[in-house]
């Protein structure tokens, strides 16, 4: 049965193509989500409103973290499951992972609505951002656990096979949020609600058409005990999904530290405090794109290497790997030389604002994201560790970028050289994260090279 599977028997390009070009798109998509907030946003309510969905971004990012943490721990156990034969096992895993996001995403849209306020002065809302934020979050909220069922979902139907069903779902919820927010911003002057409303319409879209994939499972036939609460499959998903969860609760954390540090450092400069709260939201969801380019890649290879190394193929494992790094580097130079040589063009899409605006938010830029070829290292071999079962070590990789070099440093080089000095803590973390996992790699992939030579008798 496992030779019939085409994860195990198609060529890597061709199955890298299948995977991660629907993966690619799905998580440029929900990049969008925020990005086009951000740009009707700007060009209606002004760099306000911008600094607003800042402020309330750590929001999304956590409830991302959840869907990852379900997502990816459900997919790489159905594969692994599936690689080894074992139907039954995987159809247990669904059920489970089903459970955990509805009853998770229920219990985070509570706990924001309860302690809203106190969540976006501890993000950095200050009192001219305040009003903006709590009017945007308040409304994004309700769709919070819409994106995470959806998130959730969209990674067991890629891993049982149809990653271009699993883009759609997000492709139909981004084109709707993309219809609504100009209309609900300019015609019916909304303001940040309208755009919130817009984002909440299409998640509810997206939602929708993700549930209605759960009784056509390609490689399964879900049954109603399925979905009872499973406890013991509920840790083992969650072990496997740690890693590429904890990596989002990071750049939560970072976010956090870096919103609350632009603040106090800007308002000792030239530039204020919102101007730095602002442009670095900006940049940062500019980012976003490359990093959903790369998390796509890295979630394409996710079924191909769990199901590859459960049927003990680890030939196919170290090559996708490899495919899956050549392909990142090359799309991150890309990225790169649009964030060194066009800054100022990027940021204008995002409304106007004075000589100081621009002058921080090219140079924010230009620093901050300088290392960004190499992030690809680390995020995919994070998520490598995780699809083959061994999360402690993709845990431990995933952390080490925003952790355990970007906070510390975003703490230190403040003190030495102010605003300048957060601007050169994400570099200097990304190169020391990326040789970190480059030496890791190394070394696991020499052992499945060994693993997979044959015995001497």
């Amino acid at each position: 049965m496992t030779a019939e599977n085409p994860l195990g028997s198609r060529p890597l390009p061709q199955l890298l193509r299948t995977f991660a070009v629907p993966s690619i798109l799905a998580m440029l998509v929900s990049s969008l989500y925020n990005i086009v907030d951000q740009i009707f946003i700007g060009q209606g309510v002004g760099y306000l409103g911008n600094a607003a969905t800042n402020v309330a971004y750590p929001l999304t990012t956590i409830c991302l973290a959840i869907a990852l943490l379900i997502g990816i721990g459900g997919a790489a156990n159905f594969n692994l499951n599936l690689g080894a034969g074992r139907q039954e096992a995987a159809r247990r895993v669904v059920g489970a992972a089903v459970t955990m996001m509805v009853g998770l995403g229920l219990l985070y849209m509570v706990l924001v609505e309860l302690f809203l306020p106190h969540l976006l002065r501890l993000f950095g809302g200050t009192d001219s951002v305040m009003p903006y934020a709590l009017t945007y979050t308040r409304i994004t909220a309700l769709g919070m656990p819409l994106l995470i069922v959806t998130n959730a979902t969209c990674n067991l139907i890629r891993a049982d096979g149809s990653p271009r069903y699993s883009m759609t779902c997000m492709l139909l919820g981004a084109v709707i949020n993309t219809i609504l927010d100009p209309v609900f911003i300019f015609v019916c002057h909304w303001g940040v609600a309208g755009a919130a409303w817009a984002t909440v319409i299409g998640q509810a879209a997206s939602c929708g058409m993700a549930v209605v994939y759960l009784p056509r499972f390609h490689n399964i036939h879900l049954r109603r005990e399925d979905f009872r609460p499973q406890p013991s499959l509920w840790r083992r998903i969650a072990s496997l999904g740690l890693s590429n969860s904890m990596n989002q609760v990071a750049i939560t954390f970072v976010q956090i530290v870096l919103n609350n540090s632009l603040t106090y450092y800007g308002a000792q400069s030239i530039y204020g405090s919102d101007i730095p709260l602002a442009t670095s939201g900006i940049v940062i969801k500019i980012n976003a794109i490359l990093l959903g380019v790369i998390v796509g890649i890295s979630q394409g290879t996710q079924p191909i290497i769990s199901f590859n190394y459960g049927a003990g193929k680890y030939d196919r494992v170290r090559g996708i790997y490899l495919l899956a790094v050549k392909l990142s580097l090359i799309i991150s130079a890309v990225g790169f030389a649009a964030f060194q040589l066009f800054p100022k063009e990027i940021v204008s899409l995002f409304g106007t604002g004075d000589h100081l605006y621009f002058e921080f938010a090219v140079k924010f830029m230009r620093t901050y994201l300088f290392m960004v070829v190499v992030n690809c290292v680390q995020l995919l071999s994070s998520n490598f560790f995780a699809a083959i079962g061994k999360p402690i070590r993709g845990l431990l990789l995933a952390l080490t970028r925003q952790v355990f070099f970007l906070v510390p440093l975003l703490l230190l080089l403040p003190r030495l050289w102010g605003l300048d000095g957060l601007l050169f803590a994400a570099p200097v973390a990304d190169f020391i994260a990326f040789v970190t996992s480059a030496l890791t790699m190394r070394s696991e992939l020499r052992r499945l090279a060994n693993a997979g030579q044959p015995q001497p008798v």
